[in-house]
């Protein structure tokens, strides 16, 4: 016989007999084996792994096998946090980015691009207020990017980033490190929730139950000195004679106050080209910074006002002047009447003015209460041989069809109107007032200009805007329709300046030495803008 080798010996009996004797396969029992299951750190476990299948006990089994337990949440998922951003730049230059890549969830080539948009931004938004090498700008520039990084995700980094930048191009230019507009976009939040900020919390609810009187004025009221010193007229010198002998400039050269060229003055009938001869711009030129370099655009249209560029606007030639004996014989100064029984202790005042044959006149005086309520609001009627040229609608706010139906008083009229208001101890209230006098002609020695009272950082002849002051101060937007400002809420501004004057500040600042430049044209467009 063959001998048995026993390959079939570790098959089981695919039949499932009983009988060992005869059968070549295996028939021995075996019990499956039990490892028990280590417990993976939770860290090293996918998260799509099946967990080990638990095995019922059995009184086979070891008692002391540990049994696999679920994977348990032991506390919240950590996002990746970078470290504080620093800086490895000088602290006046655009600031570097030090922190490491693997702990930032924004690429950090486009954090330090946006930084650098930043940082220019903030640079041309301080040019004003910071000497250089200030380091003011490349702090806030570091900061903003972090407040930004800190509340967006990597898919609304890059568009957070770049409305930071739109409205740090929007805000307004601040004169001082105290103003509003100073700061990143958080520091404005804070402030603007803070009690600290009493410019903040003057609103007109506030401001209205103040109830102005002389004794609270008294302080503040220009002395004659002070009045000098911002360009009142503070007499009429016997020299000037009666004035009024020339009330138009009609035939005579002058040289243009918008593109500086000289020219004929002759009313706008005279011959059809007189209304577009003038190529100007109408706004101001102000620095910018444009690609990193710090130009003078004009604000109107933002062509570069360094170059020889030709004007946005078209309109008639017209002319300015200043010297006072010059205004007496277009039309002549006189004092402010005594007190009649209707004048008022207190008035706030505003004019709007337009160009014309006899240069730049009155067209409009408006007049409130301490209240603020309106007590005169008129339009004024040009002197005989005097011609509007020009309504300089886009300030004034005066159109041509409402000027033709409403002017129907000349000055001297409304300036009689005016004395049943406006005596000699009337307190006068306004912006700027010396323009506003020197176009109604009237001397008056009892004011209160919130010109001195907020006064400009380089001094006369700089005054600030009054719809900056407004703004800064009483929360308030004036002067922003394309219709153009209004004397009446001009003037009502004027007066809630000086009631939150009296609130927070009550003491009125020391005289700014008059600035050595002045600039050049019209004061008016400088201070009532």
């Amino acid at each position: 016989m063959f001998t048995v080798r026993g390959l079939f010996r570790d098959v089981p009996c695919p039949s499932g007999c009983n009988d060992p004797s005869f059968c070549l396969f295996s028939h021995v029992t075996v019990q499956p084996q039990i490892i028990p299951a280590k417990r993976p750190p939770t860290d090293q476990v996918s998260r799509h792994s099946p967990l080990p299948r638990q095995i019922p006990s059995s009184s086979s089994h070891p008692e002391n096998v540990e049994r696999p337990t679920k994977l348990k949440r032991v506390g919240p998922l950590q996002r990746s946090v970078a470290v504080p951003t620093t800086s490895s730049s000088s602290t006046t230059g655009v600031p570097i980015l030090t922190i490491n890549a693997g702990q930032s969830r924004i690429p950090v080539s486009t954090r330090q691009n946006m930084l650098k948009l930043l940082h220019t931004n903030f640079v041309a938004l301080y040019e004003a207020i910071v000497p250089q090498g200030s380091t003011l700008a490349h702090e806030h520039a570091l900061r903003q990017e972090q407040e930004i990084y800190e509340r967006t995700t990597k898919s609304t980094y890059t568009n957070t980033a770049k409305t930071s930048i739109a409205s740090l191009r929007q805000r307004e230019r601040p004169t001082s490190l105290a103003h509003p507009s100073v700061g990143t976009a958080g520091d404005l939040a804070r402030r603007s929730e803070s009690d600290a900020s009493p410019s903040l919390k003057s609103t007109p609810s506030q401001l209205q139950p103040l109830h102005l009187t002389p004794f609270r004025l008294q302080p503040l009221l220009l002395t004659r000195g002070e009045l000098q010193h911002w360009n009142y007229i503070v007499d009429i010198p016997a020299e000037w004679g009666p004035g009024g002998e020339s009330p138009s400039a009609d035939g005579q050269l002058f040289t243009c106050e918008r593109c500086k060229t000289p020219y004929v003055v002759r009313p706008l009938d005279h011959e059809p080209t007189i209304a577009r001869a003038c190529d100007y711009h109408w706004g101001k030129p102000q620095y910018k910074l444009i690609g990193g370099k710090r130009t003078r655009i004009y604000v109107c249209c933002s062509l570069p006002a360094d170059e020889q560029v030709d004007g946005c606007t078209r309109g008639p030639h017209v002319f300015y002047e200043s010297d006072p004996a010059q205004l007496h014989a277009r039309h002549p100064f006189t004092e402010t009447p005594p007190m009649a029984p209707s004048a008022l202790e207190i008035a706030a005042l505003d004019c709007e003015m337009v160009y014309t044959t006899g240069g730049f006149r009155i067209a409009r005086v408006s007049v409130v209460n301490a209240s603020g309520e309106t007590v005169l609001d008129e339009l004024i009627k040009m002197d005989d041989g005097v011609e509007v040229v020009d309504l300089n609608t886009r300030f004034s706010g005066i159109h041509p069809d409402e000027y033709a139906t409403r002017a129907v008083l000349p000055l001297e009229s409304v300036r009689r109107a005016l004395g049943r208001l406006i005596g000699t101890e009337t307190i006068l209230i306004g912006h700027a007032l010396d323009n506003d006098l020197r176009v109604l002609r009237l001397v008056h020695q009892r004011v209160v200009d919130t010109a001195a009272l907020f006064p400009h950082a380089r001094g006369p002849p700089y005054r600030r805007a009054l719809r900056d002051l407004t703004k800064e101060y009483l929360t308030r937007h004036i002067q922003g329709s394309e219709q153009g400002h209004s004397s009446v809420e001009d003037s009502v501004a004027a007066l809630d300046l000086v009631k939150w004057f009296v609130l927070n500040k009550k003491t009125k600042p020391a005289l700014v030495p008059v600035s050595g430049g002045g600039g050049g044209g019209s004061p008016v467009a400088a201070s009532k803008a």
